[in-house]
């Protein structure tokens, strides 16, 4: 049984076996045996990338699709109605495929404008609503600006930013698991 990450350096990060992915595979080993969480993370990624890549990982049939992209859209200004466009695709892809979802929000810094910022952020209830399924309101919550959280580039979560960060992810993915175990 796995659950795939579909995500950026955020789900990588500090290290490869030191992030939330592995914080969440740490639970589920004990929690859940016999559950693997497959981290398909890349540096840099974005939701255009994740949207060229998820069929590849989406093949091999995992239980539970955890789609953590966007912080790289936000950063770069990319229109939010391509994020909602490629994220919409993955969506309709998994669940194409009977994967459930569970999408994790993101929010854009205003370096390109307050009106580019929330309507950013305003992509992911939007998609969540439209697609039912559970949303992690914002992935970096509590860990965003915080200097005890993040690595020295003040960007990236530490070993704490990546526990704290699944602590918010996994009550959602708690609840998809005990779906999929009771089918």
């Amino acid at each position: 049984m796995n659950v795939l990450v579909l995500g950026d350096s955020l789900a990588i990060s500090p290290s490869s076996s030191q992030n939330f992915a592995s914080e969440l595979q740490a639970r589920l080993r004990v929690l859940n045996p016999g559950w693997t969480v497959v981290n398909a993370g890349v540096r840099g990624d974005t939701t255009g990338g994740g949207l060229t890549r998820c069929d590849y990982w989406l093949g091999g049939k995992p239980e539970i699709l955890i789609l953590a992209l966007g912080a790289n859209d936000g950063l770069r200004g990319v229109d939010p109605s391509t994020v909602e466009r490629n994220l919409s695709t993955i969506i309709e892809r998994a669940q194409a495929c009977g994967i459930p979802v569970l999408l994790c929000g993101m929010q854009a810094p205003p370096l390109w404008g307050w009106d580019h910022a929330r309507a950013f952020q305003n992509v992911f209830p939007r998609l969540a609503a439209r697609y039912k399924v559970p949303l992690v309101p914002f992935l970096l919550e509590g860990v965003m600006l915080n200097r005890a959280m993040n690595g020295p580039d003040g960007i990236h979560p530490n070993a704490a930013g990546a526990r704290a960060i699944a602590n918010l992810v996994w009550p959602y993915l708690e609840q998809l698991v005990a779906s999929a175990r009771a089918r």
